[in-house]
């Protein structure tokens, strides 16, 4: 897998190369860029899928300089800029750094694409969020977290990976998540940084921002999902001057897992739309 070296530290990434419109796809939290495989084997014949793993405690490179969500907004943008990845669909999932890099940095961005994420006060979100955020404040709630989150028979508990999915994650995916954090104290200090440092006003800056962002924009909710509010994948579209709003049945948070070929389809339809 390649890596790139930005001012923050190393991230790892995917790119399937080829000439076809970029798409860059962001995961979210304990998750690495292998959520979006299926995804990327729908679309990889005719798309060039970029997808980085960023710092939110999946990573296997300790950064340089502890993360926050602001320096992820940042390191997102330098990404973009370093590999010289242009004319960009931004599509991210779960996490809502992606309406603050098109608030922001919007040069490179050709469409955004918002998928049951993080809005508004919804900061950090539901059950989950909150569980989180609590565990990165008490000694030795990290280790705890990632003990209880790897116990097979807790895993579709509300509380953990069962409130992303309708459907279980793959065991060796799911241990794949969560072996940096339950391996290397350094991936535990980053991760309980990132979650001490949530800035709670950022996605409602963000969303002033979006209201001046001209290019085309999707957003793509799960009408069952249980921590991102439904009323909030209207907002999101009502917002953007181009956005339109498609909700999926059958599916939490995680779209990408829950229902790849639906998503990758609707990825496919905007970038023709819109190209």
């Amino acid at each position: 897998m390649p890596e790139i070296e930005l001012s923050a530290g190393t991230v790892t990434y995917e790119d399937t190369g080829g000439d076809g419109p970029v798409v860059v796809l962001l995961h979210g939290l304990l998750h690495d860029a292998s959520v979006w495989r299926h995804v990327v084997a729908e679309l990889r014949t005719d798309h060039r899928l970029v997808a980085p793993t960023l710092p939110y405690g999946a990573h296997r490179r300790p950064m340089r300089r502890p993360p926050t969500p602001d320096l992820v907004n940042e390191l997102i943008a330098e990404f973009l800029e370093r590999l010289d990845l242009r004319d960009v669909t931004l599509v991210e999932s779960d996490c809502g750094r992606a309406q603050t890099v098109a608030a922001r940095h919007p040069e490179r961005l050709a469409r955004l694409v918002l998928i049951s994420c993080e809005a508004f006060d919804n900061y950090p979100p539901g059950l989950p969020g909150k569980m989180i955020g609590l565990a990165c404040r008490v000694p030795g709630g990290v280790p705890l977290m990632v003990r209880v989150l790897g116990w097979k028979p807790l895993r579709r508990l509300p509380v953990g990976f069962g409130a992303l999915t309708k459907r279980p994650v793959p065991d060796e995916v799911v241990e794949r998540w969560l072996r940096p954090l339950r391996t290397d104290p350094a991936i535990r200090r980053d991760f309980r940084h990132y979650h001490t440092h949530v800035r709670r006003t950022e996605l409602l800056e963000a969303a002033q921002g979006l209201r001046r962002f001209q290019r085309p924009a999707l957003v793509v909710w799960a009408t069952e999902d249980l921590m991102m509010p439904r009323e909030h994948g209207r907002m999101l579209a009502e917002l953007l001057p181009r956005g339109r709003l498609v909700e999926l049945r059958g599916t939490r948070t995680l779209i990408a897992e829950d229902r790849p070929q639906r998503l990758a389809s609707l990825l496919r339809w905007l970038v023709a739309e819109e190209g």
